[in-house]
């Protein structure tokens, strides 16, 4: 337990209303969670002002308020800490509260559009090979060492991601792997916390919804580098488009990698199959269990961060020829009776899918197919959904759209909103089932002859289907081994 001085001791504008020296026993965004000498701290949310419920968390016993508008009434019992921007202040109280744990560990964060899991948890999986103990915060899943964790969000807010890093640094972990969502970058999540190095994957258009511009998704990107002290590493794919601006304001040392161009981690593939990548890191020549261009890419980057953060480079690619895919990323279930081979991915963007798509044409053999089943989530950027639908046509032999997680919206208008992406030419290929269950049973059992591929894209790891409010029970993989009687 600290005091408000103690916790505020970072910040460069507060006004503190009340005694300074007040304990304050736990951080709550949360008003329905207040106890007895916790600080409750109203913020601004896109959907909810935490300042509506000060007078609620009061009367359940917060004897603090983290606010940026004070309310009329301010109890001589409950002190009052006014900042500019409260989820900033937050990012620093929380470190502070936790004893600064992002301090006691090598944290390395990675930031893009696509292929953030991927790296983080093949990294995560990399220093444990390499004998470290470990965290990782990824969208699958958190995990401390051996025990995994439950993940809520890509990035936890302040005081759950603090919680998590010192629990991490208790257990006796040397590094964590992170996955920067571009949410909390301007939400101040990551905040206050200390980086030892940050990475750069790529960046195509996503999560308008929240940003509202494309330009604004980039310097949230952006933001992380330009947050990352002089003494962190900075990674970057310098063969994306704007690779190179996301380091332009960095105090960071500058690392780069790429397929294309000179590099500090230069690769080349020599080989792409279904039986994984043959490739040159570096003047060695190493095979991967991974397949396509973008994992060639992810592979770099983990290479990257791995020598800046001191490891030897021969044992760094020998541990590497043995990692597996992450959950839900170009995940392979493969039928026992006729060999149909099903691809599980999370591609829910029209880059996503069309790099896993373009994957699964460059590996394909003979006369085999390419079957997609594609939708596109509710409460998101509605932009792509047709983009989407035409990039699915363009790049597979037969079309399923269907239903993904339409969370509050109406699943037929989402696929009303696809079905105008497809080309007139692509219509007689192309199916509209609602039904997510029903239509990769019909690609199975209908559309697909012997050998044929199919591809099951934009939830990937994901055991759940989200509709109007409620999370129903839902495994992409496990309707691809029941069509396939696995």
């Amino acid at each position: 337990m600290k005091t408000l001085s103690q916790l505020t001791s970072t910040l460069k504008q507060k006004n503190i209303v009340g005694n300074a020296d007040i304990a304050v026993s736990e951080l709550i965004i949360d008003s329905r969670k207040v106890s007895e000498g916790s600080m409750f701290v109203a913020l601004k949310g896109t959907q909810v002002d935490g300042h509506a419920f000060i007078t609620k968390a009061i009367e359940l016993g917060a004897t603090s308020i983290l606010c940026e508008d004070l309310p009329e009434t301010q109890p001589e019992t409950v002190t009052f800490l006014q900042v500019p921007d409260a989820a900033e202040a937050l990012g620093y109280m929380a470190s502070e509260f936790y004893d600064n744990p992002s301090k006691k560990l090598k944290l390395v964060g990675i930031t893009g559009t696509n292929g953030k899991t991927t790296t983080v948890t093949l990294l995560f999986r990399l220093f444990r090979a390499l004998g470290y103990r470990c965290g990782l915060i990824s969208t699958v899943q958190n995990q401390i060492d051996e025990d995994v964790i439950p993940s809520t969000h890509t990035t936890p807010d302040a005081v759950n991601l603090n919680k998590l890093l010192a629990e991490m640094a208790q257990a006796g972990c040397t590094h964590a792997f992170m996955e920067v969502s571009s949410h909390s970058v301007v939400q101040h999540r990551i905040t206050g916390l200390s980086f030892t190095g940050g990475i750069f994957s790529n960046i195509t258009h996503d999560h308008l919804d929240f940003h509202g511009t494309f330009d604004n998704y980039i310097k949230a990107k952006k933001g992380f580098f330009d947050a990352l002290p002089k003494t962190a590493f900075a990674l970057t794919n310098i063969d994306d488009r704007r690779g190179g601006v996301m380091l332009q304001n960095t105090k960071a040392s500058i690392n780069t990698y790429s397929l294309e161009t000179l590099a500090t981690v230069k690769g080349r593939i020599i080989s792409d199959s279904i039986y994984g990548l043959q490739m040159e890191i570096d003047n060695q020549e190493i095979h991967f269990q991974l397949i396509g261009t973008f994992n060639a890419y992810n592979l770099m980057a983990i290479y990257g961060a791995a020598v800046l953060l001191g490891e030897d480079k021969d044992e760094v690619l020998m541990q590497m020829s043995a990692l597996q895919t992450a959950p839900g990323r170009f995940e392979q279930i493969v039928s026992a009776k006729d060999q149909k081979v099903g691809i599980v991915d999370y591609a829910h963007t029209p880059d996503a899918l069309e790099n896993v798509l373009k994957t699964i044409n460059q590996i394909k053999e003979g006369n085999q197919q390419v079957i997609t089943v594609v939708g596109c989530g509710g409460n998101r950027d509605a932009t792509k959904r047709p983009i989407m639908a035409k990039i699915a046509c363009e790049l597979s032999n037969k079309v399923i759209l269907t239903s993904d997680n339409p969370r509050n919206e109406d699943p037929a208008e989402i696929l009303e909103q696809m079905r105008k992406g497809i080309p007139p030419i692509d219509f007689k290929k192309t199916k509209i089932i609602e039904d997510r269950k029903e239509a990769i049973l019909l690609s199975v059992r209908e559309l697909a002859e012997a050998g044929d591929i199919i591809l099951v894209a934009g939830k990937g790891h994901e055991n759940y289907q989200e509709i109007k409010g409620v999370k129903h029970h839902f495994d992409d993989k496990e309707i691809l081994a029941e069509a396939f009687g696995n």
